[in-house]
């Protein structure tokens, strides 16, 4: 060790030489030296604590104690930093090395595996004794606590009647109680896990009264599992009108408590036919990010298909009811009712599952380092309009993502780099935000110098003076600090890709580059198909066929490293 600040111990790294051996070095290092090496991922820490406050409306006097998860957490250093910064106590009491692993047992014994929806074990009991009484008991089923009552429901009671509780598991019993309306029994709960107990009833005689059912099960649990707050939000993707823009639609908020019921109402975008090969789709990203919808995290898609239903028409401006389900544990159900062909479409799946919710990690370097270096453009125009630290923060996360191998497999790594762009997307986005009119004149640029130069050239007059003039009242928007400027500028990029869209070079050149990005897509197998029929109607000089591929490849990928997909988005419309 060097003569510097004792306490941190020598580091053995690891690693291969050319030749493929490993190799190991033995490299001191000084307190001072290893403070400064994670500064950096402390710091992050702090601040995202301090959001995590903020967004649950607290403040630092509202929190007693910080605990501490994870083998960091055993470094003092950082537990003083993290205390000091945010001015709350911190605490040793949980070993930080096994507390998430204990509290995810105890929320994994909460579920009910058995069943469909993998939802929460009900913490109430009932039993129903039946027989010759209208006699049920209450009781709670799942407590931390090591005693539970239970309570007698009955609508008549005759005479001299009374009931007693057994313990099955110790011998334990409540002995005689007169049977009312009310009455009840404290259960000591011996062991955690199940406890068993029997119950009698007797007449006024004393003769036993056979019951329906005599037995009760409570589970002694290790912690209370209260209601789980969403991590974060998760929306379905939808026009706010006709021809609007893009918005989400949210059917949870971070924080809210989950698991949560309702009920959203839409709007079919487009008419789809009973037997035909078009969708009606449903996106749903997890995120805050209302510019651009795609910088949030793709979940998954439920589409309603026209060969889901034998007959009729879902015509554009069709209701849809949408009803919803999010679980604590993650779980999406939805089930789209449409009342004008009498159909009802359930979702059936797990969005988060990696068949259909979740890209597959191991083949997205390529995507991560598009989506990286996009990124970054933006970034740096930003940077040349508007003066924010976030934009240093974003610009860190950027380089770490960008440094992922082209041939990255491992899917821990390429999740790790993708959750960097994310970060860095929505620093952006705050970015943006907080500076609102200079970036919204930063994009309102962008879409006419495009327009300058690749569709002017292409625009039917009347086409181009449209245009001159929606930018003229995009503009007075934006020095109005009016809330349309957003749906201008959709319509701005929507009048550039649609002029684009009657060239046949662009459909082609479109399919051709959506052909080779397969890592754009969640399910690579329905993009081969449409590729294969894509390159046929390019043979066929189908260019009409092609156009209806292109639009279907666009509808159904899941991220784009460029913004030109201006045509992509939901076909449903918020109600």
């Amino acid at each position: 060790m060097s003569a510097s600040p004792p306490g941190v111990s020598g580091s053995l790294l690891g690693g291969n030489q050319q030749a493929g051996e490993e190799i190991y070095l033995d490299i001191p290092i000084s307190r001072r030296q290893y403070d400064n090496l994670i500064a950096s991922k402390v710091d992050e820490s702090i601040q995202a604590t301090r959001e995590s406050i903020e967004k649950a409306g607290l403040s630092s006097h509202d929190v007693e104690r910080i605990v501490f998860v994870g083998g960091p957490a055993q470094y003092k250093n950082l537990r003083d930093k993290v205390a000091f910064e945010l001015g709350i106590a911190a605490s040793t009491d949980v070993n930080p090395m096994t507390a998430v692993a204990e509290g995810a047992a105890v929320f994994a014994e909460s579920i009910d595996w058995a069943s469909q929806s993998r939802g929460r074990k009900s913490s109430r009991g009932a039993l129903s004794a039946g027989g010759a009484l209208d006699l049920s008991f209450n009781y709670i089923a799942r407590t931390p606590e090591h005693k539970a009552k239970i309570v007698a429901k009955l609508s008549r009671a005759p005479a001299g009647i009374e009931f007693q509780i057994d313990s099955l598991d110790t011998g334990w019993s409540s002995g005689r109680v007169a049977l009312k309306d009310g009455a009840s029994v404290e259960l000591s709960l011996s062991k955690p896990g199940d406890n068993l107990f029997k119950v009698f009833v007797f007449d006024s005689n004393g003769a036993p009264i056979a019951l329906g059912e005599d037995k009760i099960v409570i589970a002694r649990t290790a912690a209370s599992i209260d209601a789980i707050p969403a991590s974060h939000s998760v929306g379905v993707e939808a026009r706010d009108k006709v021809g609007g823009r893009l918005v989400l639609d949210y059917l949870v908020r971070e924080g809210d408590q989950l698991p949560k019921k309702g009920k959203k109402s839409f709007k079919a975008g487009e008419s789809l036919k009973a037997g035909s090969a078009g969708s009606i789709k449903f996106k749903l990203w997890e995120g805050e990010i209302s510019d651009p919808i795609n910088d949030n995290r793709f979940i998954g898609m439920f589409e309603i298909k026209g060969t889901d239903f034998d007959d009729g028409v879902i015509a554009a401006g069709a209701e849809m009811v949408c009803e919803f389900e999010v679980l604590d544990s993650g779980n999406i159900i939805l089930e789209v009712s449409v009342p004008s062909i009498s159909g009802s479409f359930q979702s059936g799946r797990n969005f988060y599952s990696s068949q259909e919710g979740k890209l597959d990690y191991s083949n997205q370097a390529r995507n991560i380092q598009e989506q990286a270096e996009h990124t970054l453009e933006r970034l740096q125009e930003m940077a040349s309009k508007v003066d924010d630290p976030r934009l240093e923060q974003a610009r860190e996360k950027l380089k770490q993502a960008s440094a992922i191998e082209s041939g990255e497999v491992d899917p821990e790594t390429a999740k790790q780099a993708m959750d960097n762009v994310q970060e860095a997307k929505r620093l952006l986005a705050l970015t943006r935000k907080e500076h609102l009119k200079d970036i919204r004149q930063l994009e309102l640029d962008r879409a006419v110098d495009f327009f300058e130069k690749a569709v002017r050239q292409h625009a039917r007059p009347t086409e181009a003076t449209s245009f001159d003039n929606l930018v003229k009242t995009a503009q007075r928007t934006l020095e109005n600090n009016g809330s349309d400027f957003e749906s201008h500028l959709d319509d701005l990029r929507s009048r550039n890709f649609t002029i684009l869209w009657r060239q046949d070079w662009f459909v082609i050149d479109h399919f051709k580059r959506l052909a080779q990005a397969s890592y754009l897509f969640s399910d690579v197998r329905e993009h081969a198909q449409l590729v294969a029929v894509g390159t046929e109607a390019i043979k066929a000089n189908d260019i009409d066929k092609l156009r209806a591929v292109v639009g279907q490849l666009i509808s159904i990928q899941v991220g784009s490293a460029g913004d030109d997909d201006m045509m992509a988005g939901a076909n449903i419309v918020r109600s």
